[in-house]
């Protein structure tokens, strides 16, 4: 990630969005309107309080577009200690999609979100980057659409 600091310390991951955070007006007019919403909704990034930060959500979920029609779905469960439902994300006209396993953690049951980064593309569109604990997700496409609750299948 450009601007999201995601590191392993000592004893933990050090998780820093503060110079996205700064970025993020600039972007205002370079991001698709899907994944500008996603990126600026105030508790995005709010890791201790808010219900619909995507720290700590599991990844549970891949689903590709078997024809050519560039759709790809990504869902996220809730962690059952800090969100009230899930996460589903919908990615139209992908360019790129790769998943690069770390395998340096192997006492997780799950990769869990660390923290996510949405830049614009410079082909148009945008490039979603999420650092998992033990893996990092990268697509390139034209737009997203993040979906909280209920329509996610995963609401509590």
């Amino acid at each position: 990630m450009k601007f999201v600091d995601v590191h392993w310390e000592q004893h933990g991951f050090f998780l820093d969005p503060r110079a996205y955070l700064h970025e993020l007006p600039r972007l205002r007019g370079e991001l698709p309107p899907g994944a500008w919403a996603f990126v600026s909704d105030p508790g995005h990034y709010d890791i201790p309080g808010a219900t619909r930060c995507v720290k700590d959500l599991e990844l549970a979920g891949v689903r590709l577009a078997t024809d050519r029609s560039g759709g790809l779905v990504l869902e996220f469960a809730p962690n059952r200690w800090k969100h009230d439902s899930g996460l589903r994300v919908s990615y139209s006209g992908v360019r790129h999609f790769a998943v690069d396993y770390h395998r340096a953690i192997d006492w997780l049951a799950v990769d869990t979100v660390l923290l996510d980064e949405v830049l614009p593309d410079e082909n148009g569109g945008c490039v979603h980057e999420i650092e998992l604990t033990d893996a990092t997700v990268t697509v390139r496409c034209d737009d997203l659409e993040a979906v909280w609750g209920g329509d996610t299948g995963w609401a509590r």
